[in-house]
């Protein structure tokens, strides 16, 4: 099925080895215990992270998020930061991976006395696993983009479910999707508690009408590091770009429409509720696609060994 999270099948990724609480062991034997705060209660929080020639992308702004949902949760990430990217690091080696590669880094409470949700319940330390992948986005026909359907599922504040937590727990964005699949499209766009347009169940949205850009106020969507470099590099190259309160209505008569994450980059919108986009991707997307590339190759030889 098509997605902003699809991607080019590589058989290597079926030898890759995986970090576990410090060891690294194959795929197959990659495993945490069934009494894992994680597996039974969702209870963690993750870093997507994308390797682009030899350089962890953002990787400070990724650890800030970290940090930052750990410390929310109530528990502490059992390595510092030196430690984590030293972690991030050794995965890498060890798979002799310098490019094209996606790792997830996930950081849960841990193991627990029994099944149950009380944090205090936790014993020993945290569980943290990296695995590392080859992923490529695959190949398109021209004029492609991703078919969006507006669902029932809303994105939430913090006083419910924090959307800008990053967290295992998926549920509410999973049944999204489910909802949008079984409409015919590819993704859900959701809408905030008010009825505005918030985000993507696995990305941040953008709309452009006239040659600005529009995307959500932010309170109700992902905490999205590629979201911030679209906003940052829109301001910083004079595109027009509007962070705030949105209409369904004004959304789906936009000229054109993209998606943000660190898997996809920006993933153009062909589509939303039936009604096309004029362009996919459009001429905006384009020129802030190329921007945001450019960013890319600039973070990566700013930190070259």
């Amino acid at each position: 099925m098509p997605g902003s999270q699809d991607y080019a099948r590589d058989p290597r990724n079926e030898h890759v080895l995986i970090y576990v609480n410090g060891d690294l062991v194959p795929r197959a034997e990659a495993k945490v215990s069934i009494f894992d705060a994680g597996f039974t209660m969702g209870d963690g929080v993750w870093e997507g992270l994308r390797l682009h020639r030899g350089r962890l992308l953002f990787l400070e702004a990724h650890l800030d998020r970290l940090c930052a949902g750990a410390a929310a949760l109530g528990f502490d990430p059992p390595l510092d930061r030196v430690a984590i990217e030293t972690a991030l690091r050794a995965t890498l080696e060890a798979n002799a991976m310098t490019d094209g590669a996606h790792l997830r880094l996930m950081v849960t409470r841990g193991i627990k006395t029994d099944v149950n949700q009380d944090p205090r319940n936790a014993i020993g330390v945290p569980t943290v696993v990296v695995t590392a992948e080859y992923k490529a986005a695959p190949v398109r026909e021209h004029g492609w983009g991703l078919r969006l359907r507006t669902v029932s599922i809303r994105c939430t504040g913090p006083e419910m479910f924090d959307m800008r937590l990053n967290s295992h727990s998926r549920l509410n964005l999973i049944r999204a999707l489910l909802e949008a699949v079984e409409a015919g499209a590819d993704e859900a766009l959701m809408l905030d508690p008010a009825g505005k347009v918030s985000s993507c169940n696995a990305t941040n949205v953008f709309f452009v009408s006239r040659g600005a850009v529009f995307t959500s106020s932010g309170s109700y969507c992902f905490n999205g590091v590629t979201r911030g470099h679209v906003i940052d590099l829109c301001r910083a190259n004079g595109i027009a770009i509007h962070v705030g309160d949105m209409d369904l209505e004004f959304a789906r008569r936009a000229d054109e429409a993209f998606v943000t994450g660190t898997l996809g980059g920006l993933t153009p919108v062909a589509a939303l509720d039936g009604h096309a986009m004029a362009a996919s991707p459009g001429p905006v997307a384009r020129r802030i696609a190329a921007l945001y590339e450019a960013l890319k190759d600039a973070d990566a030889a700013a930190h070259a060994p």
